[in-house]
């Protein structure tokens, strides 16, 4: 158990921070399912606004911090690439 201040103040602040990664990496990954899902069923229309709504919210991620730049351009571009190849 902590014992100084500061330490209190740390655990109070992870867990938080612990909580709004938490809500954040749920989002993204129901962000991506909902793609993959519209690309299972060969809906391009359906998966190609699914992909908008996941490149929104990715780069809006990287702006919170919550993703690397790299890491939300790979997504994304995997994604995009997925939708892509729907004949």
């Amino acid at each position: 158990m902590a014992n100084h201040k500061s330490s209190m103040k740390r655990i109070r602040q992870t867990v938080k921070k612990t909580e709004r990664n938490r809500f954040y990496r749920t989002r993204l990954k129901n962000i991506t399912k909902a793609v993959v899902t519209a690309i299972e069923e060969g809906n391009k229309e359906a998966a190609t606004e699914a992909f908008k709504v996941a490149n929104q919210q990715i780069h809006k991620f990287v702006t919170k911090g919550i993703l690397k730049k790299e890491t939300a351009s790979r997504k994304v571009s995997r994604l995009n690439k997925a939708v892509n190849a729907i004949a």
